[in-house]
């Protein structure tokens, strides 16, 4: 005896619907990373060079082949000073 169609039309949807929501998700997450796959165990050397390319290029995960740093980088310091005293 067979199983009607009818019976697994809601798993089939169920099915579908948590697929295009995983291919979704994915799809956001590598556009908010600039199209490469997203990064895990960050540590505090990858946010320093991450940074730095972000003020380089203006992208957190982008990189440039420049051998010169853009103009206005060398005011452009990620160190926070201190008030001067007037």
């Amino acid at each position: 005896m067979g199983v009607p169609f009818e019976a697994l039309l809601p798993y089939g949807i169920i099915v579908g619907l948590f697929t295009f929501t995983g291919v979704t998700l994915g799809k956001l997450r590598r556009m908010q990373n600039g199209g490469k796959t997203a990064r895990h165990s960050i540590d505090q050397w990858d946010r320093q060079m991450m940074d730095r390319d972000r003020r380089i290029t203006g992208y957190l995960r982008g990189q440039s082949d420049r051998p010169e740093a853009p103009p206005g980088f060398e005011v452009n310091s990620p160190w926070r000073l201190e008030k001067r005293f007037t």
